[in-house]
C-alpha cells in the first residue's frame, strides 16, 4: 500500500512558447530554479532585513490543530509581533506560521525586489502579493485555493517540501464538502491505508524547493507543503484565461464561502461531522468505482 509520487519537472529557465505549450495549457506543476536570479529579494530579502522593515507590525499565528467547527477555516490560533516570530522560526522547530500575510502593503519598498513572470503569462492579479512563513516542522494542511488562480510560489531562506495532486483525485483524497480543504485526520506523508484505504494508489507529485526556487502551480491543485526549515515564500497569482474556471472561482467565494460559513455558525460540530462522514462516504465509493478511471 502507498500513495504514487513522482517528481515534478524542474528547470534553469523556460521559455514563453515551452511554458505555455507544456505547462500552463495542459495545466501541468513545474520548477523554474532561476526565475529570480534578477530578483533584488533573493539576496536582499534577508530574516533580519524583513525585520527592519516590517518587525512591529502584529501578525497572526496559525498551526496544526485540527479547525474548530464554529470558526473560520483560516482562523488564528495566536498572536505577536512580526519581529519576534522571526526569533522565534530562527531558534528551532515550531508549527506555528504566519498564513495570507502581506508585508508588502507595510513596507511598500518591497515591491522593487521581485518581479511577477509576464514573460511567461499576463493576468496577475495582486498588487500585494502575500506572503507565507513557517517555522521548521510546521505543515500547511492539504487543500487546494478557493479562488482558483494559477500560482508561482517562490521560496526564500530554507527548504520546504511540496506534494502536489491534481483535481482528478479530490474524492480519493477526502475532500470535505462545500470547502476547498480535506479530511484533516490523515498524515498525507505517512498516511494510515487501513484507516483511509482511497488513499491507497493515489498519485501525485513531489517536490523539494530550495532558496530562490519557484514552482508554478496550475488553477486547482490540492497542495501539502512543509517547512524543513524555519523559511518563507511569495505566492504571485494569475487568473487561468477560462471563463469557466472564473466563474468558478466567484462561486467558491461568494455562494460556497458563505453557505459554509452560515452552516457552521448555526450546526457547528454537528455540521463538520456530517460533512466528514460525506467526505469519507465518497472516498470509498470513488475507490470502489475505480475512479479516476
Amino acid at each position: 500500500m502507498s500513495l504514487s509520487l513522482s517528481p515534478i519537472d524542474r528547470v534553469d529557465h523556460i521559455s514563453k512558447e515551452d511554458f505555455i505549450n507544456n505547462y500552463l495549457k495542459p495545466r501541468k506543476p513545474l520548477v523554474i530554479t532561476k526565475a529570480t536570479e534578477s530578483w533584488p529579494a533573493l539576496n536582499k530579502w534577508t530574516f533580519d532585513y524583513l525585520k527592519e522593515v516590517v518587525g512591529e507590525k502584529i501578525v497572526p499565528l496559525y498551526d496544526s490543530s485540527k479547525a474548530d467547527p464554529s470558526k473560520p477555516i483560516n482562523a488564528a490560533a495566536a498572536e505577536m509581533k512580526f519581529g519576534d516570530y522571526i526569533d522565534l522560526i530562527q531558534k528551532g522547530p515550531t508549527d506555528l506560521r504566519i498564513f495570507l500575510f502581506d508585508p508588502i502593503k507595510h513596507a511598500p519598498q518591497l515591491l522593487d525586489d521581485y518581479r511577477s513572470p509576464t514573460d511567461l503569462m499576463g493576468g496577475f492579479l495582486d498588487k500585494y502579493p502575500n506572503m507565507f512563513f513557517g517555522g521548521q516542522g510546521s505543515v500547511t494542511f492539504l487543500h487546494y485555493d478557493i479562488d482558483l488562480a494559477h500560482i508561482f510560489h517562490t521560496h526564500f531562506n530554507g527548504r520546504k517540501h511540496v506534494i502536489l495532486f491534481d483535481q482528478e483525485w479530490s474524492e480519493r483524497l477526502y475532500c470535505i464538502p462545500f470547502a476547498t480543504y480535506a479530511l484533516e485526520d490523515y498524515d498525507i506523508e505517512d498516511p494510515d491505508f487501513d484507516k483511509f484505504p482511497a488513499l491507497n494508489g493515489v498519485e501525485g507529485i513531489e517536490a523539494y524547493l530550495e532558496h530562490g526556487d519557484t514552482l508554478f502551480m496550475p488553477t486547482g491543485y490540492w497542495h501539502w507543503m512543509k517547512y524543513l526549515d524555519g523559511s518563507f515564500s511569495i505566492s504571485l497569482r494569475a487568473w487561468d484565461r477560462s471563463w469557466g474556471i472564473k466563474a468558478k472561482s466567484l462561486y467558491n467565494l461568494t455562494i460556497q464561502r458563505k453557505f459554509d460559513d452560515i452552516m457552521k455558525k448555526n450546526y457547528k460540530t454537528r455540521y463538520m461531522s456530517w460533512k466528514e462522514q460525506l467526505a469519507i462516504k465518497r472516498a470509498n465509493k470513488a475507490l470502489t468505482d475505480g475512479r479516476p478511471a
